[in-house]
């Protein structure tokens, strides 16, 4: 199968179509050669196509999905943001029974029931397939009826493609953190910033900036550990030169599912000449807000409405963070609507020492939106003395000694202190907030600055609220810590202080309400998921706080956020960039049964 037959079927599998009848899906995994750089290289296609073909199910039916594995080594897929058994979540190593994957030559069958509706994705659960192409959609009926309505309905799938092998990728970033940033500031922006300056003050200024993150061995430039200096940006399986048209008629309502597939890239969508309204994020209906622009974090999904209503193309521009590339889809009136020529790109935006905990107040990627205050209820900041943030200091060490929170917050810190959320009078009441309630005085930690133009909106978490209460909210048991931590001049990325495999797993009883205290002591955006359950940040809203599968967690930030905890077994909790993943950045979260209370687990409930 030629790239062109293998791309066309993957753009003709994201448009909508009626579901068929319930039936066995079949999904056969095999080595196929691409070229999206002009080399050919090997990929891992999923039935002859990369990405993946799209997977439709229902709400209420069983899943039946076969697996074949004809790849030279084991395999496995993991259905990200899936509601299911743990023997059914296919991470390796995870999943009771699921040991090494599915071996070469055999089949697996997946069965479970789908408990939800909405946008997913499903992807391989280790760095050489997944970063090679095993990925794709998953689109999920909802059960009486849909409450978004739509004439067309597209899947809009962002990735990325790299020529290299995967672990060589993560040898180089080993071996010099900073090989794929191509940004990084060079004697010659340092001689142009002091000639810029417009008197001694500021040029001692520049030159004790430069001199305090040479100390640290960092850059502020480094937003992205792998940027467009190795990756072609995709959509929908199609690089920037060769956009998907997606067809609409003037005045209609069309539905875009945004998955962001990228292992390593976040992207800011917009689309020049409309709007969107936001009305599903990761996959779970919300409250319609309209937006300029949004960021959408790996992993993450969100669903949008535009109405298109000139007779012309419309770009759907999915630009990188750190402005080294596009990924390109188009909405046209037809088919065969000619390649428009992406714009110039913004100007790339720096980290600042406020990003580092350095500094107090805002930062300089908030858009002047300050900060949490240090002794806001429910929220916690490193000392000051920590604000080097994990990373590697002068003599290799860390700025955060290893993991003990977990140990601490086991004695049930902020039971009793914490009985509902701060600055939210609907807290216990059921009632939803009114519009902006509470923007002007509650500091916000989950905005992003994507450089969008002055009074344009950019989507924030706080403007994510469900469509109707959560049937399950109650104020949480207890509280745990996970400090996000790492070591950037040796590529060691880690939970607590602690990789992956000198980590002690994460407990939590079933049934439980258990507020995880994400504290980022890091330079970079992670991007932390949990499998099997659902996890909710709190924004103040009380049962109006959304349920996501992943959420980002922002440099220099601390989020609180409530696990749902009703699945036994043991699940992958990860940063989900996959090389932070394959550097240590991954705990065992264990859910043992209620204390004195054995056997099967309860049904499970979902709210949409």
């Amino acid at each position: 199968m030629t790239l062109r037959t293998m791309l066309a079927a993957t753009l003709a599998a994201a448009l909508w179509a009626a579901p068929a009848a319930p039936q066995r899906h079949d999904l056969v995994l095999e080595e196929r050669t691409v070229n999206f750089t002009g080399t050919p290289r090997p990929a891992v296609a999923v039935n002859g196509t990369v990405p993946g073909p799209l997977l439709r199910l229902r709400e209420g039916e069983e899943a039946v999905i076969r697996v074949t594995n004809r790849l030279p080594r084991e395999t496995s897929i993991h259905w990200h943001g899936l509601v299911l058994p743990a023997a059914m979540d296919g991470a390796p190593g995870f999943s009771p029974g699921f040991a090494r994957g599915i071996a070469p030559g055999e089949t697996f069958e997946y069965r479970f029931p789908v408990v939800q509706s909405g946008t997913y994705w499903y992807h391989a659960h280790n760095l050489d397939q997944e970063q090679r192409g095993l990925y794709a959609p998953i689109v999920i009926e909802p059960r009486g009826g849909d409450p978004v309505r739509a004439d067309r309905d597209y899947v809009v799938q962002l990735s990325e493609w790299i020529d290299a092998p995967p672990a060589r990728v993560l040898r180089n970033l080993k071996r010099e953190p900073g090989y794929y940033n191509w940004n990084r500031r060079t004697l010659v922006d340092l001689l142009r910033d002091l000639g810029r300056a417009p008197d001694g003050e500021a040029r001692r200024a520049v030159i004790a900036d430069r001199i305090e993150w040479g100390r640290m061995r960092m850059d502020p430039t480094d937003l992205s550990d792998i940027s467009g200096a190795g990756y072609v940006f995709l959509a929908n399986g199609l690089p920037p030169a060769r956009p998907a048209n997606l067809v609409f008629r003037p005045g209609e309502r069309v539905r875009l599912r945004l998955v962001n597939s990228g292992a390593m890239t976040y992207f800011d969508v917009r689309i020049p000449g409309l709007r969107m309204t936001v009305v599903q994020a990761d996959g779970n209906d919300v409250q319609p807000v309209e937006v300029d622009e949004l960021r959408i974090a790996v992993a993450e999904t969100y669903d949008v409405v535009v109405v298109p209503r000139e007779g012309r193309t419309y770009q759907i521009l999915a630009e990188a963070t750190d402005r080294t590339g596009w990924a390109l889809a188009q909405l046209a009136t037809g088919p065969d609507a000619p390649a428009l020529a992406p714009p110039a790109h913004r100007p790339r935006q720096l980290l600042t020492m406020a990003d580092m905990n350095m500094a107090p107040g805002p930062t300089g990627l908030d858009r002047g939106t300050p900060r949490p205050e240090r002794d806001r209820r429910g929220h916690v900041w490193p000392p000051s003395g920590m604000g080097h943030g994990g990373h590697a200091m002068p003599g290799g060490a860390t700025a955060s000694p290893p993991g003990h929170a977990e140990h601490q917050a086991l004695q049930g810190a902020g039971q009793a202190a914490h009985q509902g959320i701060p600055g939210n009078p609907h807290v216990g009441h059921g009632a939803a907030p009114a519009a902006g309630q509470g923007a002007a005085t509650a500091p916000d930690p989950v905005a992003h600055d994507t450089g969008a133009p002055p009074g344009a909106r950019v989507l924030s978490y706080r403007d994510l609220r469900p469509l109707r209460p959560d049937p399950e909210w109650r104020a949480f048991d207890r509280i745990i810590e996970v400090r996000l931590t790492g070591n950037m001049e040796r590529y060691i990325w880690s939970l607590n202080g602690n990789e992956f495999w000198a980590a002690q797993p994460i407990e939590a009883r079933h049934g439980e309400r258990l507020r995880i205290r994400f504290v980022n002591e890091t330079m970079m955006n992670h991007p932390m998921h949990l499998h099997g359950m659902w996890m909710v940040p709190d924004l103040g809203w009380g049962a109006f706080n959304p349920r996501k599968h992943v959420v980002n967690v922002r440099p220099g930030t601390a989020l609180d956020v409530d696990v749902i905890v009703d699945a036994l077994g043991d699940w992958a909790f990860h940063c989900h960039l996959l090389y932070h993943m394959e550097a240590g950045m991954m705990r065992l979260f264990r859910v043992l049964p209620a204390a004195g209370v054995g056997g099967a687990a309860p049904p499970r409930a979902h709210a949409h």
